[in-house]
């Protein structure tokens, strides 16, 4: 049987190779990679190519893209200088915008700052977490009439990001500027990973504040990574490089729901990394030690991720897990400043529990403090303000709670760490607490000032002020309170991570009714 022959088929462009095609993927393959100058000012700064950096954050091939080809008519702003999309993480979805610096500096023009936008749309609508990959000089003054005042101007921006807030994880890694305007989208996340020598954020340049001010500042004095994390507290984590800050922006995620709706997930449960034992706290309160060494031995080894540890480091705050469930530590450091509650302290300690109960995180807070501190200079930054600030963040806290008087825990101090009478699911003490309104020595001195005086003879006046220490002493007992049901238990330290983790295991499903109002005025 003859075979029929097959005709040959002209050739004819296929859908790739007519002009306008190769046009489109011209624009496209433009965003793809940096030019070879591009690529050379990156590696000279130590910064990755924006769509490096995503491919670190998400899981391989769940990337999908919008609007790639933003302002492709325009010569040299491919994207218009910003990658979104979704993808995931670890498994969870996830929204993200990341500047691309070699476009103008990631500068925002109107099509930017309209792909921002819906993407916060899309945040708010689907109630998904967002990453922010931020590298940027800000706005182009060339498009400000289009991308400034407007309905969907930036501002939309910032009013979605608070629209956000609580309602979705914000997580921001910052890996150059954040200028002017721009420098509130850090500001409203849950995290800043400041990316140290190449990360910097302020509302006004050093060239700026020199020309309006008169002020000469270095861009690290003004607005570096290091100072921010340390002075400002606008910096959460410093990072080593770009891919540093994005594992702990993974890190962190790890702790979080996607949404508020959503339980903090849990992990397979691991031993803490050492026993703790009778003599793990010392008994004199005026003893200084480091709680990160009982936090070592309550949580799961290796899996403590502090916040903000260069800041304000007499109060510790981070995310930990027990038995494999997440949970929030609010711990007193001795070893820093004593321990004592200051402004910066409390408003790092208030965000912290605002955040924690904001998406479902029990709380746990290890009191070891002697209280607020006290002085002129306190006074004037408002000490009272702030201190009523933290305050008010534990008494809102809906999640289970869990306070632990690990040592002392005088005046207020004792308020600002879920003492009793702010209504924690259980206050339990160890041997070594004490409670009271003040410590003993402090409040001798204070009720026997005079009589203390009029001793001539030292011995008389040492026995006099022992004994009247005595009867304090006795007053704030450890078994008085107890018995007096204002603590739930007393626990030696060797038992006290299996009795937190069977108390969180009763609490899973607690009630979290809210109050029905529309918000309180907290102090600012």
């Amino acid at each position: 049987m003859t075979q029929p022959v097959t005709q040959p088929v002209a050739p004819r462009d296929t859908p790739r190779d007519t002009p306008r095609n190769k046009e489109f993927g011209a624009a496209r393959d433009s965003t793809l990679a940096p030019s070879d100058k591009a690529a050379a000012k990156l590696a000279a700064q130590g910064k990755l190519f924006v769509r490096d950096r995503l491919a670190l954050l998400l899981d391989q091939d769940s990337f999908v893209e919008d609007g790639q080809l933003a302002n492709a008519q325009a010569v040299g702003l491919p994207a218009d200088g910003v990658v979104t999309g979704q993808g995931l993480v670890d498994g969870r979805p996830a929204l993200v915008v990341a500047n691309d610096p070699t476009v103008k500096a990631g500068s925002w023009g109107a099509r930017t700052v309209e792909k921002i936008i819906r993407i916060t749309e899309r945040a708010l609508a689907e109630e998904l977490p967002i990453f922010w990959l931020i590298d940027s000089a800000g706005a182009r003054i060339t498009d400000q009439v289009a991308l400034f005042p407007g309905r969907r101007g930036a501002g939309r921006i910032f009013h979605n990001q608070v629209a956000l807030s609580g309602k979705v994880p914000q997580i921001c890694c910052l890996f150059g500027p954040s200028a002017a305007g721009g420098a509130y989208i850090p500001a409203f996340c849950d995290i800043v990973i400041m990316v140290e020598s190449n990360a910097s954020m302020y509302l006004g340049s050093p060239r700026m504040a020199e020309m309006v001010v008169g002020e000469k500042v270095t861009l690290e004095e003004m607005g570096g990574a290091r100072m921010h994390a340390t002075v400002s507290g606008c910096g959460d984590n410093l990072a080593v490089d770009d891919a540093d800050a994005i594992e702990q922006a993974r890190v962190f995620f790890s702790y979080l729901p996607t949404c508020w709706r959503e339980p903090a997930p849990e992990v397979d449960a691991e031993p803490p990394a050492v026993e703790l034992a009778a003599d793990s706290v010392p008994a004199d309160e005026s003893v200084p030690f480091d709680m990160h060494t009982i936090l070592a031995g309550l949580l799961d080894v290796d899996s403590f991720f502090e916040i903000k540890p260069l800041f304000a480091p007499e109060v510790i705050v981070g995310f930990g897990r027990m038995a494999g469930q997440p949970v929030g530590v609010v711990a007193n450091n001795s070893a820093v400043k004593g321990g004592v509650l200051f402004v910066d302290s409390a408003d790092k300690s208030a965000r912290f529990i605002w955040l924690c109960d904001a998406f479902n995180v029990p709380l746990l807070y290890l009191a070891d403090v002697p209280g607020f501190m006290i002085g002129s200079e306190v006074e004037r930054q408002g000490i009272i303000r702030h201190g009523a600030k933290m305050i008010t963040a534990v008494s809102e806290a809906t999640v289970p709670q869990v306070s632990v008087i690990v040592r002392k825990a005088y005046g207020a101090g004792l308020y600002a760490m879920a003492g009793p009478g702010f209504m924690p699911d259980a206050c339990i003490a160890l041997p070594t607490a004490r409670i009271a309104v003040m410590g003993p020595q402090a409040a001798v001195n204070a009720v026997y000032a005079n009589k203390i005086a009029e001793f001539a003879d030292p011995d008389e006046r040492a026995q006099f002020v022992a004994a009247r220490r005595t009867e304090y002493e006795q007053d704030v007992d450890l078994m008085r309170l107890a018995s007096d049901l204002v603590l739930d238990a007393v626990i030696e330290p060797v038992e006290l991570r299996a009795e937190l983790i069977h108390r969180y295991s009763v609490l899973v499903g607690k009630s979290r009714h809210v109050a029905a109002k529309r918000h309180g005025v907290p102090p600012t």
